[in-house]
């Protein structure tokens, strides 16, 4: 079965039963897409804005989505986690080039418990975890030999023993209230399937739009 025969099975169940669960439709997309892309399927653009207005845009990890949103987690010291806590909305895309498929989604932006970002953390190599103490994202570097010397201290500082989530180091889930599902077609003439509802946790309606 080629690509555009696993799109129309797609799109059928958004129709569907899909139609009044978009998270079900995500779940087949998705693991559609850890089976073409070679790497990072779960990655994802992040827009926020600064307090002018002006959007910012830069590639994330989709770590997580349930009923309750879609998880990513960041140092919130970094231009994204300033532009979060200004203004607690965003949008993301997810672009799969193997499949000719996207997801949009848009809506409000609450933190993960620490709970959470906890359990995150400590599933991290523990050199990732070494480097979100080392490195004060989004500042100024006067050179790359800076940062190799924070990180040689920060593991001199932890030696072999555990390493604790760094208290600037949080999860953030977008609450969606719009969904987009693209795909592809000849001539250009697109599928769009919306779903968009009023708050999170509020039923979803369905439509389609022209290309």
């Amino acid at each position: 079965m080629d690509v555009l025969d696993d799109t129309e099975i797609a799109f059928d169940a958004g129709e569907g039963i899909g139609g009044e669960d978009p998270l079900s439709l995500f779940a087949e997309w998705l693991k559609l897409a850890e089976s073409k892309e070679i790497n990072d399927a779960n990655a994802m653009a992040l827009a926020t804005c600064d307090k002018t207005g002006l959007p910012n845009v830069r590639m994330v990890l989709l770590k997580g989505f349930d009923a309750g949103g879609f998880s990513f987690y960041t140092n919130a010291e970094s231009q994204k986690g300033g532009e979060l806590a200004g203004n607690m909305q965003a949008a993301v895309v997810l672009h799969w080039k193997s499949l000719r498929r996207q997801v949009r989604l848009r809506g409000r932006i609450v933190p993960v418990t620490d709970n959470e970002a906890d359990a995150y953390f400590d599933t991290r190599p523990r050199a990732s975890r070494i480097g979100a103490w080392a490195s004060q994202q989004s500042r100024p570097l006067e050179s790359r030999l800076a940062l190799q010397r924070a990180v040689v201290q920060e593991s001199a500082r932890f030696a072999i023993g555990p390493i604790p989530r760094p208290p600037h180091w949080r999860g953030y889930r977008l609450q969606p209230t719009y969904m987009e599902f693209w795909m592809d077609k000849p001539f250009r003439l697109h599928d769009r399937l919306v779903f968009e509802r009023d708050t999170p946790g509020s039923s979803w309606g369905s439509r389609k739009l022209f290309p």
